[in-house]
């Protein structure tokens, strides 16, 4: 049902001080940005950097055929929805590691 993909997120308060980092120091290509987020080629995935006010650790991400199917399968074992739209959402495993799930193309 989940299969990973090859992106990971991280959420950080300032993405300008971000972008310096990773576009200069750690020397990514920046794919794409907006106010908020940045996206990076990393060489073997995407790091999505997230303007947020709660910096988190690095999130993997997992694509799903159904969305609605693989939410209904984590709550009823023990997991926490802690964000979601129409085509993603993060979750909380019982064991306290968040993760993004995103409906598959």
């Amino acid at each position: 049902m989940f299969r990973s993909n090859n992106c990971v997120a991280i959420h950080l308060k300032d993405i300008a001080a971000a972008e310096n980092f990773y576009t200069h120091v750690m020397k990514f290509r920046l794919v794409s940005k907006s106010e908020k987020y940045l996206e990076y080629d990393t060489g073997h995935f995407l790091l999505y950097v997230n303007q947020d006010l709660d910096t988190r650790p690095p999130i993997p991400s997992f694509t799903v055929n159904d969305l609605a199917a693989a939410k209904e399968s984590l709550l009823g074992n023990g997991c926490v929805i802690l964000r979601e739209d129409e085509n993603s959402l993060y979750f909380r495993d019982p064991f306290g590691i968040t993760y993004d799930v995103i409906r598959g193309k």
